[in-house]
């Protein structure tokens, strides 16, 4: 009994390795996206464009909208980001772990080529993982600065009109 427990959750185990190396892949994927779309928004401020000043620009396009409104934006705007930066390591995790059964297997098997293909795929994986990571943190909490900052500036604004 306790063998074929073990056998099927090894088994089970070996499921998500695809699955986990595809999500893996789409983090580093979007890690760079962000990154593109945080340059850009950088530049934009930096240039002093108002498009590069998300929540006053949605302040002028909706007047109605007060701080706690833009706040909530912010958060949503950050979301996505945050969720890939507590993410991304967790499933480097699971995609070093996974790999690991069948390369001890092979260890003991004698079977040195199987056990190098699996380190290989773990290494790679949560190294993908950590980068993609530590990218999206970098992202996130520069955009929170701003993002405090810009609400600061409205409310020092909004206080000063009577509103």
């Amino acid at each position: 009994m306790n063998a074929a427990l073990e056998s099927l959750l090894y088994e089970a185990s070996q499921l998500f390795l695809v699955p986990v190396l595809l999500a893996i892949a789409g983090l580093f994927l979007y890690a760079f996206y962000a990154v593109g779309a945080f340059l850009w928004q950088a530049r934009q401020r930096h240039a002093g464009d108002p498009a590069g000043f998300e929540l006053m620009g949605l302040l002028a396009a909706q007047p109605d909208l007060g701080v706690a409104d833009l706040e909530a934006h912010a958060f949503r705007r950050l979301e996505v980001a945050r969720i890939a930066t507590r993410v991304a390591p967790m499933l480097g995790l699971v995609a070093t772990m996974i790999p690991l059964g069948p390369a001890l297997r092979a260890l003991g098997d004698g079977h040195m080529a199987d056990v190098s293909r699996g380190l290989g795929v773990a290494f790679s994986a949560v190294i993908l993982a950590l980068v993609a990571a530590s990218l999206t943190f970098w992202v996130v909490n520069v955009r929170r600065r701003w993002y405090a900052s810009d609400l600061l500036a409205i409310e020092a604004r909004l206080s000063g009109s009577g509103r």
